[in-house]
């Protein structure tokens, strides 16, 4: 038997399946008969609804019904999709206009489905909604996310602001301005992106009776359950929701979307399965954006550089409507991080979310962390630079010693461990920072401009700290585990089978995983902010640890000793006096043949004490073409602290993907509207995605402290990579152009941008 999980770098179990096109995704797996859902979209961004006559659609051979808001509202349908709100500063709720599941009395942006047409086929069901008749007067539309503009709500709203947010103590933050040597100003842009999962949104809906089935490929099913239960007016346990493989979701695929609720009534009256899957530039028009916010960041310090006080303000693009944790990213969420690693006790968030007339914004892989990160380390540096010191020097000076952890935050995190100064000293010779001159200097003499830059970055690991995990053991000699978690390209299959193989001696092809399905797991908090293999193995580890004493006591009474005359060593049990050393399989089928069948299934919830916080210093080099504006990232190094790694392997894969997203979003990627709310960017031909040539090898390091907020000491992983690449990418084009005159960039770094740039210059 392979020993696995110590620490251990295991090729991931799925990997064959899915290369080989063997995965099994929503339109694979959509009932044989289904007919197929099209949605008709709005080509306005602003509009009041006048009618929609769908008579004629309706008598298109092969169409089965069209759907408007108002056949769901004569259906009892609940039109209202649920979102979080979160406080003003004056005590207040933020705005709590409502996020129809069809467009019902305005259009709010280019994509909103006001009908759906369900058919045979997709050729019947384009057909038919050429046939609609959507009478409109159309509105100015609002892009800019400031304060004024045509309001889109105008009975929820002023001035389209949908909340007005501070976090910190005002008063005290601005009396440090006041009194500071040095107040140090800039102006952060952190652009809108387009999250562009490999497998866009999908799902298929089908009855059963009085119970509903909807299958989509999302980041957990609970939550779903609960909107369905809710917007149909049934119990919950009439409400099966599940996921099969899932190509992609990096936080948008998270929240309900109005299409997963229109199928559900479709599916209803027509009496079949029903799918939809959204095509590519559907997706651009309609997944929730991420990021879209504008900062002006203060920096406060004394005479000796000393960091003393921070303060925010920020303008953040809500869309045209709250989306299911819209309201949380540039607000909580940011403020989560928003002192970083820096040891400063005086600091003031201040955020206003504005609508626009676009599609909404949510979670993106990392959800307010990196959008903190990113101003506080684009601000470090810039104040190094202002100020006249070395950037690594000044943040050494800032950094929280390690004698003042645990550390509480100025924002209310409890920062367990960290020893900042460990991780970047080996982050800067990992980088070869004392060759940096002469590589900048070879790259001179190529006519190329060379910047190096540094993120220092921190992340809080979110979502719920509680986890359940089920074992089954089964007849034919294999062991099943049920997690709450979701996969949706982690490689979870792998990590949570070897874990649990790592604990009880399981071999790993004799456990099967289950995840994603609400009728067999009973509760789960799905996967988003890195919480799933921290809160995951916690459950899986408190599991064993029932099971082994529930054998223990077993195996003592069939053998006629103590309960201390047992013990188990991580694969089998031994029982003192005996030669006999069954393996966990073993003892289960020897409670199996005494009928004892509370030994054959175990389910347990377990809560992990306090969250961790994976933090870890990111070193880019840009060579940048002054002739071209061309920008290319030439070497990244990453020394991370992830605590106690379960799978190296699987980590090092999460931060590169999660760098290859930032550098993303640094150098190639970035959504526009048009001044009339008309989505410019909506293709491949025109939105840039990285590529392998965008992305260099990147040097993974590990550096751990481990946490003591687990008893594993791990630290979640799925997000650190994009929340320290934007500003260190950025900072290191800041460097090759500050010379030139040039103060302030901001992605996206393109060719066309940076010329101009330099050339203003």
């Amino acid at each position: 038997m392979e020993k696995f999980g110590k620490s251990q770098s295991v090729k991931r179990v799925e990997d064959l399946r899915l290369l080989t096109g063997h995965g099994r995704y929503v339109e694979d797996i959509a009932p044989e008969g289904s007919l197929v859902a099209y949605f008709v979209r709005s080509t306005v961004a602003h509009a009041v609804i006048k009618g929609i006559d769908t008579a004629e659609a309706k008598d298109v051979d092969g169409v089965h019904a069209v759907l408007t808001a108002q056949d769901l509202i004569d259906a009892g349908v609940d039109m209202n999709i649920e979102f979080s709100q979160v406080p003003n500063r004056d005590g207040s709720e933020g705005c709590a206009a409502p996020r129809p599941v069809l467009a019902t009395d305005r259009v709010r942006y280019v994509g909103e489905a006001y009908a759906c047409v369900i058919a045979e086929t997709m050729a019947q069901a384009k057909d038919a909604a050429e046939l609609i008749e959507f009478d409109y007067d159309e509105l100015p539309a609002k892009i800019d996310p400031v304060p004024g503009g045509e309001e889109l709500h105008p009975d929820h709203t002023k001035d389209n602001i949908v909340y007005d947010f501070c976090d910190g103590d005002e008063a005290a933050t601005k009396k440090v301005f006041e009194e500071a040597h040095k107040v140090i100003e800039l102006e952060v842009v952190d652009n809108r992106i387009i999250v562009n999962s490999m497998e866009p949104r999908g799902a298929y809906a089908e009855w059963d009776g009085d119970k509903l089935h909807l299958c989509f490929n999302g980041q957990g099913v609970w939550g779903m359950k609960s909107h369905l239960a809710k917007s149909f007016g049934m119990d919950e346990e009439k409400v099966r929701v599940t996921h099969p493989d899932v190509g992609g979701g990096f936080g948008m695929k998270a929240p309900p979307y109005p299409e997963y609720f229109v199928i559900a009534e479709a599916s209803k009256r027509a009496g079949k399965p029903v799918l939809w899957m959204s095509d590519r530039t559907e997706a651009m028009l309609t997944d929730n954006g991420g990021r879209a916010l504008v900062s002006t960041t203060k920096m406060a310090f004394d005479a000796d550089n000393k960091l003393i006080g921070y303060w925010v303000q920020t303008m953040s693009d809500m869309g045209a409507y709250s989306s299911n944790f819209g309201q949380f990213i540039q607000s909580f969420l940011f403020a989560r991080v928003l002192m970083g690693v820096y040891d400063v006790q005086h600091a003031l968030l201040e955020v206003k979310g504005i609508f626009t007339n676009t599609v909404p914004t949510d979670a993106y892989r990392g959800a307010g962390r990196p959008e903190a990160i990113f101003a506080l380390e684009r601000s470090m540096d810039n104040a190094a630079r202002v100020l006249g010191v070395d950037p690594l020097e000044l943040r050494r000076k800032n950094f929280i010693p390690v004698d003042k952890f645990p550390y509480k935050t100025v924002t209310g995190e409890n920062y367990d461990v960290g020893d900042f100064n460990k991780v970047l000293n080996r982050a800067e010779a990992e980088a070869d920072l004392a060759g940096f001159a002469a590589r900048k200097a070879k790259s001179a003499e190529a006519g190329k401009l060379r910047g190096l830059g540094l993120c220092y970055y921190i992340e809080s690991i979110l979502g719920d700290p509680s986890e359940h995990t089920q074992v089954d053991f089964n007849e034919d000699g294999t062991a099943t585990i049920y997690v709450g978690t979701q996969s949706n390209g982690q490689g979870h299959e792998t990590v949570f089978a070897q874990f649990l193989s790592d604990q009880t001696g399981i071999p790993v092809d004799k456990i099967s995983f289950v995840q994603g399905d609400s009728d067999r797991i009973a509760i789960g908090g799905g996967t988003g902010g890195s919480r799933s293999v921290t809160t995951q193995n916690n459950a899986v580890l408190y599991t064993v640890e029932v099971m082994t004493k529930a054998f223990t006591k077993f195996l003592a009474e069939e053998n006629g000793v103590d309960e201390s005359d047992v013990s188990f060593d991580d694969e089998r049990f031994r029982i003192e006096g005996s030669n006999a050393t069954p393996s966990f399989l073993e003892v289960a089928a020897m409670a199996r043949e005494k009928n004892r069948t509370d030994l054959l299934s175990f389910r347990e919830k377990a809560k992990i004490p306090g969250r961790s916080y994976p933090n870890g210093a990111h070193f880019a080099e840009v060579e940048i073409d002054p002739d071209t504006g061309e920008t290319t990232v030439v070497k990244y190094t990453v020394v991370d602290d992830l605590g106690n790694l379960i799978n190296p392997m699987l980590a090092e894969g999460q931060v590169h993907g999660g760098v290859a997203q930032g550098i993303g979003q640094a150098i190639n990627e970035r959504v526009v509207y048009d001044e009339d709310g008309q989505l410019l960017t909506a293709t491949f031909m025109d939105y840039s995605m990285p590529r392998a040539y965008d992305t260099p090898w990147i040097m993974f390091n590990s550096e751990p402290v481990p946490s003591t907020a687990n008893i594993m000491g791990m630290k979640g992983c799925g997000e650190a990579g994009t929340v320290g690449a934007l500003a260190a990418v950025t900072n290191a084009v800041q460097d090759a152009v500050w010379d030139r005159g040039i103060q302030n960039v901001a992605m996206p770094f393109t060719p066309m941008r940076v010329w101009e740039l330099l050339n203003a210059a």
